[in-house]
């Protein structure tokens, strides 16, 4: 299964990123992570997409499903029903914006495999015949990023645009006092604290990485947050909440 995933993932990957190197002029490291990262946001974007839209019609949603909370919320059976009936009208899928980043977790593996360890000479082994092996990858990047340590600025950096990507996403907490709102109440206020954890965690875990991989990390987060603004500004608000019923 390790050479299958080797074969059809961390191989193809870590040739387009010494070829990149190999291509840029002056050889930078920084440089060819970047276009690689455009690269594979390009790939995934088709999947990006598809969960971005699930999750921001979800959002779209909430005032009608608080109304239906409203409305039936002393029958649960009679609730339930009723929420597949409007995810049903409203064309929604709740389970379909965590598929397409299911799909994407093999393929963000390999990317991991690839700049946590793609610096080590021993790894040029996995370069194929038509790919020149430069012998030694400069870890320089920029005349002053060294790229196989960690850096607390690109981490720190990283955080704050994982920060900025979450409180795109993040949902509103439904009025005070309405009838079957505790559920969304619990889901605004685990929104809230996730909006603070995941950046924290992030710099966290990002101290301790090559700077290679954080800085795939924040061009990705980057390039997320752009697909998500236009998105989002392009999605058309779901219909008010009189024709739910």
């Amino acid at each position: 299964m390790l050479q299958l995933f080797n074969l059809i993932l961390f191989q193809p990957l870590f040739n387009l990123l010494i070829f990149l190197y190999n291509f840029i002029p002056g050889h930078d490291l920084g440089l060819a992570i970047i276009i690689l990262t455009v690269i594979i946001k390009l790939i995934l974007y088709p999947l990006a997409q598809q969960s971005l839209k699930s999750q921001k019609a979800l959002q779209e949603l909430q005032p009608k499903l608080d109304s239906l909370k409203k409305q039936f919320g002393h029958d649960k059976e009679k609730l339930a029903k009723e929420m597949m009936v409007l995810y049903k009208q409203e064309k929604v899928n709740p389970l379909s914006s965590c598929l397409p980043l299911l799909i994407q977790l093999p393929f963000l593996i390999a990317v991991y495999r690839v700049f946590a360890s793609g610096l080590d000479p021993e790894n040029l082994k996995w370069l194929y015949p038509f790919v020149t092996s430069p012998q030694t990858i400069n870890a320089i990047s920029f005349g002053f990023l060294d790229l196989a340590k960690p850096n607390l600025v690109l981490a720190v950096l990283t955080g704050l645009a994982q920060f900025w990507q979450s409180k795109m996403l993040i949902v509103g907490r439904p009025p005070k006092g309405m009838s079957g709102a505790k559920d969304e109440q619990m889901m605004a206020m685990m929104n809230k604290q996730m909006l603070y954890f995941m950046p924290v965690f992030t710099v966290l875990i990002s101290v301790r990485l090559p700077s290679g991989l954080v800085l795939y990390w924040l061009v990705m987060t980057l390039l997320t947050i752009f697909q998500q603004h236009f998105i989002f500004k392009k999605l058309k608000p779901v219909s008010p909440l009189s024709s739910a019923n």
